[in-house]
């Protein structure tokens, strides 16, 4: 019996990594997922450690730097909806030697993970936005927000104004502010403050800093 990968999953969010795990669980046999914490940074030996980019609607160069360096991981894998080829380039520079896009399925996914411990380098094609794969969860999904007005939430929740929310996802301030207001509607709410107390109330502020700054 081949043994199984040890598995590190990280993300501000205990929504995303519950989320996460439950994706993976069906393929126990290939790999252990060993820490699952929003609060606290990896702390376990792992073969691999998967930076989960929900709220950060691209990989923070530093966040894959920390965990690159970290002792603790043989190497870094990289899950996101967004495939640029300039952010794939960058996360592979500064050590990551998987990236893969959130429209991979769960056994695609495992798979991936297994040849990255196993030292091959697995990087997803490039494309600007790729769609939610089967099993993908974000926080707000049984309300029937969408993946990227989840993102929109979070960061208004976050504090961001519509110009740094257009910045960080590469939209245009018209796009975000249909985006808000489609979403305004679904949560049932009708000013920014309230949106902001629904996020808190409802999984959309971060737990906790999950990698040190």
């Amino acid at each position: 019996m081949q043994e199984r990968i040890r598995v590190a999953l990280v993300n501000d969010y205990e929504l995303v990594l519950r989320g996460l795990s439950d994706m993976l669980a069906p393929f126990a046999d290939q790999l252990e997922i060993v820490q699952l914490d929003a609060r606290t940074r990896v702390t376990a030996d792992v073969d691999v450690a998967l930076y989960d980019t929900f709220a950060q609607p691209e990989p923070d160069d530093e966040d894959v730097s920390r965990l690159v360096s970290n002792p603790r991981i043989r190497t870094v894998a990289v899950f996101t909806w967004k495939m640029d080829r300039e952010l794939i380039d960058a996360a592979v520079r500064r050590g990551a030697t998987g990236y893969f896009a959130k429209s991979l399925s769960g056994a695609e996914l495992a798979a991936g993970l297994v040849q990255v411990a196993a030292g091959a380098r697995v990087i997803g094609e490039p494309r600007r936005r790729v769609p939610s794969g089967p099993g993908v969860d974000w926080p707000g999904r049984g309300h029937g927000i969408s993946d990227r007005q989840s993102e929109i939430l979070a960061l208004i929740t976050q504090g961001k104004r519509n110009t740094e929310i257009a910045e960080l996802t590469h939209l245009s301030p018209n796009t975000i502010k249909t985006h808000i207001r489609t979403l305004y509607s679904k949560i049932g709410v009708v000013t920014r403050v309230e949106a902001a107390l629904w996020g808190t109330e409802n999984g959309f502020r971060p737990d906790h800093r999950s990698i040190d700054r």
